[in-house]
């Protein structure tokens, strides 16, 4: 079982930046690949951005890529999302997402919500 808990959305204007972070329980962090997903009012979830366990590997959607960094400090057992030059459409509901694909295991926080303001 892993628990995961967001932090870091708010109100932001437009242009602006925020950094998202991700807290996961257990020990077995480093077994799951993590990812960010956002939903937006009215839209289903849909996916944000992805880093391998090792974190060599990141993967991200067209509308973010080259504004979003994810990262991972294995260590502390955290996922984080640093978000730039940030827009209106970029509102939304932000959740973290626990992935380990042989066991076809999936875990979500409760999300966080980023609001930006035009």
């Amino acid at each position: 079982q892993v628990q995961l808990v967001e932090s870091g959305g708010g109100l932001v204007q437009a242009g602006g930046s925020l950094r998202l972070s991700c807290v996961a329980s257990g020990r077995t962090f480093t077994a799951y690949d993590m990812g960010w997903f956002r939903q937006a009012p009215g839209k289903e979830r849909g996916f944000v951005a992805r880093i391998s366990t090792s974190g060599t590997g990141t993967y991200y959607s067209d509308s973010v890529k080259g504004r979003f960094t994810i990262s991972r400090d294995n260590a502390k057992n955290t996922v984080y999302l640093q978000m730039n030059s940030l827009q209106p459409e970029d509102t939304a509901v932000y959740y973290c997402n626990a992935h380990r694909a042989v066991v076809a295991l999936d875990y979500w926080g409760e999300g966080t919500l980023v609001t930006v303001s035009s």
